[in-house]
């Protein structure tokens, strides 16, 4: 683990060693990303021109629900680029082949070969948002409160991980350029609001499925003292720890059964 760590943090820096010479193109990127972000919170404050409240939630609590749902999604977004690409840039251009050849774990060379360090910005927006609308709300958030943020934002990444590791899966037996992964990631936008606008059919989908609500929603609710969803909140290392491993147990099959496309 200590190796690994080590590497990471080289690979990290020489990334962003490469960014910073073109420090234009990443001002740019930066930028891009925060207009972005603007927009999903605009549609926040549209949402409430009309009502005081929807299902319940009222305006800071949904913005912050938005602005810590943020949070674990830009880390997610820092590192997951190369499954995103994984189907057509390593199977079907015959890039694994490279990765199989060294002697680090397959998975953590395709994780770490390119970075979004753009997307650092929205952490830093959602921070800034969850910090805002919780003095809003009358919260007053200590030490233990900013630990629990880390520790439910570092299980929210993982579980973004999980997730799209298992649809970049089928790439090894399915060889797509698409893939299955894009009109899942549009998903991920329904974690970032009140879980109880949706139908009873999403909320469990959402829970148990493909479990984005662990990620951003049970964990907010925590956070605004709603005791009727934070029970789940119990659950959220164990559908951490159950999704990364049948997430890596998988990885590692699709490798056993990858075959080289000979060019």
């Amino acid at each position: 683990m200590r190796r690994y760590l080590q590497l990471l943090a080289q690979y990290f820096l020489q990334y962003g060693k490469v960014r910073l010479a073109y420090k234009g193109d990443l001002v740019v990127s930066i930028l891009t990303t925060l207009i972005a972000t603007g927009f999903g919170i605009a549609l926040v404050f549209i949402l409430f021109q009309r009502a005081p409240e929807i299902a319940g939630w009222r305006f800071h609590e949904i913005l912050f629900l938005y602005g810590f749902g943020l949070i674990p999604l830009s880390l997610f977004n820092v590192v997951s680029i190369n499954l995103y690409y994984f189907g057509e840039s390593y199977i079907v251009e015959g890039k694994f082949d490279r990765v199989l050849l060294r002697p680090v774990h397959s998975l953590f060379q395709v994780m770490s070969e390119q970075f979004r360090l753009e997307a650092l910005s929205d952490a830093v927006v959602g921070l800034f948002i969850v910090r805002y609308t919780a003095a809003e709300l009358g919260f007053q958030y200590g030490l233990k409160e900013w630990l629990f943020v880390a520790a439910a934002g570092a299980c929210g990444l993982v579980i973004y991980l999980a997730v799209f590791l298992m649809l970049t899966c089928v790439s090894f037996w399915v060889e797509d350029r698409v893939g299955i992964i894009p009109p899942v990631f549009n998903m991920l936008a329904f974690g970032r609001y009140p879980l109880n606008i949706y139908s009873p059919f999403i909320q469990f989908l959402l829970s148990w499925v493909v479990p984005f609500a662990f990620a951003s929603f049970y964990p907010s609710t925590v956070l605004l003292d709603r005791a009727e969803y934070q029970s789940y909140v119990l659950f959220l290392p164990l559908v951490t720890l159950v999704f990364l491993s049948g997430a890596i147990l998988l990885w590692n099959k699709g490798v056993a059964n990858y075959s080289s496309t000979g060019t």
